[in-house]
């Protein structure tokens, strides 16, 4: 009983209690970069799950066979392969979401999420215990930027995932699509959802 409340724990903690924007401020590149619109946000945030789950897995799996001194070295070699995989699944069926994430898709390499997962938590965990904690975690960023991208697109243009919201006419703040306007959604959503967090913990 104890294993499965702790595992129970292991999944949810990176939703709520660790989030990785809201709380523990983690992959502010592509939080700050490519969250002008809800659908952007939701991309990226599909994206690095993916990433994030299968480095989880293969890190967990190999973890015994790879040196100590050229851990982090493979760790990386593994995330880039599976990011390099995304991109050419996403430039083939993709290309419009291709195009909006740009750049910030190879960078999910460098992604401290990422690494960060595959370092502390599943070069050290069994299997499924890691599985859970990508998945967790992954979800927690998907939540993270679709709602940041969502936020931003609303309040700077009227509409969320395209759907217009607001008449045409109506007054809406363009400096939330703007670079500037991340910061300060990004601002008072991680006050509030912190708020909710130890009101709810």
């Amino acid at each position: 009983m104890a294993a499965i409340i702790n595992q129970k724990e292991n999944f949810f903690k990176g939703i709520v209690k660790e989030n990785p924007v809201f709380v523990m401020l983690l992959g502010m590149c592509p939080t700050l970069g490519v969250t002008s619109s809800g659908f952007n946000g939701l991309g990226m945030g599909v994206a690095t799950l993916f990433v994030l789950l299968m480095s989880n897995i293969v890190v967990s799996l190999i973890k015994n066979q790879i040196p100590s001194k050229v851990r982090i070295p493979a760790f990386i070699i593994v995330i880039a392969s599976f990011v390099t995989i995304v991109e050419m699944v996403l430039e083939a069926f993709m290309p419009f979401l291709y195009e909006q994430l740009g750049i910030f898709i190879p960078l999910i390499v460098v992604n401290c999420l990422i690494l960060g997962r595959a370092e502390a938590f599943a070069s050290k965990n069994t299997l499924f215990s890691s599985v859970l904690d990508a998945l967790g975690m992954g979800i927690g960023f998907i939540i993270a930027l679709t709602l940041l991208g969502a936020v931003r697109e609303l309040l700077g243009s009227g509409s969320i995932f395209d759907i217009k919201l607001v008449a045409e006419n109506a007054n809406t703040f363009i400096l939330f699509i703007l670079p500037p306007g991340a910061f300060i959604a990004l601002a008072y959503l991680a006050v509030l959802f912190n708020k909710i967090s130890i009101k709810t913990s």
